[in-house]
């Protein structure tokens, strides 16, 4: 059995994520206003600079030792002063590392963009530095004034058929979200008992990583993963190499026409999020329709906190609305439209990642 990671309690996360945000505030009051306002003003250079490392393969090239500039440009074909100067500036930020010889090398945050890491950003870096990303967020004023995406007019096309219809950006987009599932999984597994469910029913659950990370926790458990045929070909594969695919039944569809019945429990990672109310509530609508009274839904998502606080779950709000015209809920929105479903909201369960579990029961008779 692999050893399982340890995650630490979401109290600690929090109070970390106060301090850096306390932290924060005094920087920016220290600093004339204008000052801290340019600041924040060109605080996407970094990350462009950081997609650029991506590109060029930096992290790949210094992973079999340091190299001096002259040698690491010709390794990624790059010109040296530039290249000397782009590292310089991502240094400064605490990315690679320059010895006391001269040669440059990998630190903890460099060798994440190794595209042989463990849980490699690399692709994350490439997809979120790409024009067609940075296009629509220089777009962001039409998408507030509107409250819609700016895709189909951008693209002629809705997000996810685009994904679909440009197959490199797919890729870069498929690569982004396993790395961030690869960061969160141990973090949510660990934090709420899947155990106490004999059956769940994975809603979207792709290849199945989710459920198969539950099932390692939980060998009591059996599983149900549902998405579309498109989404769960590469299934028996991952889960045969986690040793769960005897416990798990693969079924193919769309949970906007049903969703399969029996569940003790219905997961539904960041699913919800990807779509507008209307959508989200079609959706949750036919998991009650599969669920018995009393079966309980988990949506794995982020939770919008009105505490004023910076946040992940503020940022990728405007992304879903750029990118899909949806976005991410507070959890009175959580509540209200899973009301509208027929289950009543329980908890929230916060985990030391940015992703909480929203638990809900079903109603003694589906709504309307």
């Amino acid at each position: 059995m692999p050893r399982r990671a340890r995650v630490p309690p979401a109290r600690l996360a929090r109070a970390v994520e106060w301090t850096r945000h306390h932290l924060l505030l005094l920087h920016q009051r220290l600093l004339p206003a204008p000052m801290a306002m340019m600041e924040l003003v060109v605080s996407g250079w970094p990350a462009q600079a950081i997609t650029t490392a991506a590109q060029l393969g930096i992290a790949d090239a210094l992973a079999d030792g340091p190299l001096p500039i002259d040698e690491l440009a010709a390794r990624v074909g790059a010109d040296a002063d530039a290249l000397r100067r782009l590292m310089r500036a991502l240094i400064g930020r605490g990315i690679f590392r320059r010895r006391r010889d001269g040669r440059y090398a990998l630190n903890s945050l460099a060798a994440t963009l190794r595209s042989d890491a463990p849980i490699s950003l690399r692709g994350a870096a490439l997809f979120q530095g790409s024009q067609e990303q940075r296009e629509r967020w220089t777009l962001l004023t039409d998408s507030v004034r509107t409250g819609e995406s700016v895709v189909p007019a951008l693209r002629g096309m809705e997000g996810f058929d685009y994904l679909v219809e440009i197959p490199e950006h797919a890729d870069l987009f498929d690569q982004t979200m396993t790395s961030l599932a690869q960061m969160t999984l141990a973090v949510v597994v660990g934090s709420y008992d899947f155990a106490a469910y004999r059956t769940i029913v994975d809603v979207g659950g792709g290849q199945g990583a989710m459920l198969a990370a539950i099932l390692e926790r939980a060998p009591g458990s059996r599983g149900v993963l549902y998405d579309v045929p498109r989404a769960v070909a590469g299934a028996p594969e991952l889960l045969n190499a986690r040793h769960v695919a005897d416990r798990v039944q693969i079924v193919g569809g769309s949970f906007f026409d049903e969703v399969p019945a029996g569940g003790d429990a219905y997961l539904l990672k960041n699913i919800i999020h990807d779509w507008p109310d209307g959508k989200s509530l079609q959706i949750l609508r036919n998991v009650r329709a599969a669920a018995e009274p009393g079966a309980t839904v988990l949506l794995v998502e982020m939770v919008v906190r009105e505490n004023g606080r910076d946040g992940p779950e503020n940022w990728v709000d405007l992304e879903m609305l750029l990118n899909l015209g949806s976005r991410e809920r507070t959890a009175d929105e959580y509540r209200k439209l899973l009301r509208e479903a027929g289950f009543r909201m329980t908890r929230v369960v916060p985990t030391a990642s940015p992703l909480s579990v929203v638990e809900a029961v079903a109603d003694e008779a589906p709504s309307g």
